[in-house]
């Protein structure tokens, strides 16, 4: 009869928990059967969903409703609403904010929380108007009896993520002197190794720099370095130029930076630590690629006309030997790139010492013409000016022959005195060398077999060419009846000529074999296929005693066979290979005169009509 349908609610109860047999649309509802969420059926198809007025919310009912009492809800769960604590805390809907609620343009839960409403958690970065509206002693926390004389911004001096111990002390909100505070007890006071004095803080420092000071150097005795030692006043920082202590070589007390001069004789270290184009004058984008070592070429006392020292320079000669900063190539120099050291030492500069052939521009000819350098000798081979087509600048003897660039015949060089001729066991021919010879690949020739009279085996007997190998199919066939010479492999087999079983070429090595899911059997392959169509295969038919006869409805292989083998897992393997061994579960003992299925195993001895006959029971 009809069940549930695909869109009935998912429920575990029995139909009539809401259901009547006298009227089954007249359904009473119990909700404790009910699996799935309440958003699955309160969608406002199904059953009653939310209205237009309901909160902003996921759909998870449960969160505030209840099946017993959907109205009024008797919680709110927040982690279920969805929008800003004001869309629902306005007054009207829940409670908003009181009369006396400090003025705050921030949302609710930016300092209340929904599991502790109050006290509530501060954020001040909502809160407009001073500090002081509310921390005045009344509403919140004021300055106590103890607090510095200032006025009343504390936003000066505090922050509302740290609001004591102060990060800082806005001095224009102080009233008062600098000692009121600075006196070693509420605030840092003049250190013991401060210089003598009784005037006023604010007569060296000021509240936006206390350090450095503001000083008067007129009145100072001694050397400057007695107090600007680092301890007593700033001494040197890190980044200082290295030099000696002699602060007056360069700095004055009126000007103290940026210097007016540098006394390069107090100055220690190289040259580069100052003149980097940050802290001193440096290389100028045209100078010479060099290290940073500026006194390889310039000193101090005449900056300009340099003296270069090329083991200082970086980079290639042609920077400078350009013919514009020095001197460069002249005009009946060899065509070659700008790399001068490839030739060239800046110590013997002319003549060269050898000549780096990389660096050679033009062909090999423009300089080995038997003028300039050595050129091609009298019993050369017949060739082309193209030297680097055999030669290299290595290795000039020893050339590897590049045929491209040879003039004439094979023959004319490979005539067994020149170069190497046809061997004593080369195939009698008047043809050039060419036609079956490349030079790109000697050997193996290429062959033309048109022109071949004879049998295949003539040649392809392992002697003059490649015979069978070892493992070749064992047959007395010329190599024709299943090669050609355009394509050698594969060969077209002619299983027709073939003795023996198939399986001793198709085992997986020699021919291919039966794959990992092939029905596992002991039968030869000749058995199911045929050579003519290995696929599909040819019905198989039993020839034993033992098949199952002849059945109603026609069996498949895998009836019986169900482990893929042509071992059957009988049922009841007690019975093989009779009707029982796989319908003894089917036996009736009172049906058969109360005798054993063990006496009536053959079910043919008695029922001689097929199963699908009318008449089997007769």
């Amino acid at each position: 009869a009809t069940g549930k349908p695909a869109t009935h609610i998912a429920t575990s109860s029995s139909c009539d928990t809401c259901h009547t047999t006298r009227n089954w649309t007249d359904t009473h509802f119990d909700h404790s059967r009910v699996t799935g969420t309440c958003a699955s059926c309160h969608n406002g198809t199904t059953a009653t969903g939310k209205n237009a007025r309901h909160i902003n919310s996921s759909n998870s009912c449960d969160a505030c409703h209840t099946t017993h009492a959907w109205n009024p809800v008797s919680r709110v769960d927040h982690s279920a609403v969805i929008g800003s604590c004001s869309s629902c805390h306005n007054g009207a809907i829940a409670a908003g904010k009181g009369a006396t609620h400090i003025v705050t343009s921030a949302q609710c839960d930016t300092c209340h929380t929904t599991t502790a409403w109050s006290p509530a958690s501060f954020d001040h970065s909502g809160v407009t108007g001073a500090c002081v509206t509310c921390h005045n002693g009344t509403t919140a926390t004021g300055k106590n009896a103890t607090h510095i004389a200032s006025t009343n911004s504390c936003e000066a001096c505090h922050t509302t993520n740290a609001w004591s111990p102060v990060s800082r002390v806005d001095h224009s909100a102080v009233t008062g002197t600098c000692s009121s505070c600075h006196n070693g007890t509420t605030a840092t006071g003049k250190s013991a190794t401060h210089i003598v004095t009784s005037a006023q803080c604010d007569s060296c420092h000021t509240t936006t720099a206390w350090t450095p000071a503001h000083f008067d150097h007129s009145a100072v005795t001694g050397s400057c370095s007695s107090c600007h030692n680092g301890t007593a006043a700033t001494g040197k920082n890190a980044t200082h130029i290295a030099s000696t202590n002699s602060c007056a070589a360069c700095h004055t007390t009126i000007a103290w930076s940026p210097v007016s001069r540098v006394d390069h004789s107090a100055v220690i270290g190289t040259c580069s630590s100052c003149h980097n184009g940050t802290t001193a004058t440096g290389k100028n984008a045209t100078h010479i690629n060099s290290t940073n070592n500026c006194d390889a070429c310039h000193t101090t006392t005449s900056w300009t006309n340099a003296v270069v020292d090329h083991t200082a320079v970086v980079g290639t000669c042609s920077s400078c030997h350009n013919g514009t900063i020095a001197t460069g190539k002249n005009a009946t120099h060899i065509a070659t790139t700008n790399n001068c050291a490839a030739c060239h030492t800046t110590r013997v500069w002319n003549p060269v010492s050898r000549v780096d052939h990389v660096e050679v521009i033009g062909i090999c000819s423009s300089c080995h013409n038997g003028t300039t350098a050595t050129g091609k000798n009298t019993t050369h081979i017949n060739s082309t000016n193209n030297c680097d087509a055999c030669h290299t600048t290595t290795s000039w003897t020893n050339a590897v022959v590049d045929h491209t660039a040879v003039v004439g015949t094979c023959s004319s060089c490979h005539n067994g005195t020149i170069a190497t001729g046809k061997s004593a066991t080369h195939i009698i021919t008047t043809a050039q060398c060419d036609t079956c010879h490349t030079t790109l690949a000697w050997s193996p020739a290429h062959f033309d077999h048109s022109a071949v009279s004879g049998s295949c085996s003539t040649c392809h007997n392992g002697t003059n060419a490649t015979g069978k190998p070892a493992t070749h199919i064992v047959t007395t066939a010329d190599c024709g009846t299943c090669h050609s010479t355009t394509a050698w492999t594969p060969a077209s087999f002619d299983h027709s000529a073939v003795t023996g079983s198939c399986s001793t070429c198709h085992n997986g090595t020699t021919a291919t074999g039966k794959n990992a899911g092939h029905f596992i059997t002991t039968q030869d392959c000749n058995v199911c296929h045929t050579t003519t169509a290995w696929t599909p295969t040819i019905a198989f038919v039993h020839t034993t005693s033992n098949y199952p006869g002849d059945h109603g409805v026609p069996l498949t292989c895998s009836s019986c066979h169900t482990t893929n083998s042509e071992t059957v897992p009988w049922p009841s393997p007690a019975y093989a290979p009779y009707c029982a061994a796989c319908h003894a579960k089917d036996y009736v003992p009172s049906a058969h005169g109360g005798r054993s299925v063990a006496t009536n195993k053959d079910c043919t001895s008695c029922h001689h009509h097929r199963v699908t006959d009318t008449r089997w029971g007769d």
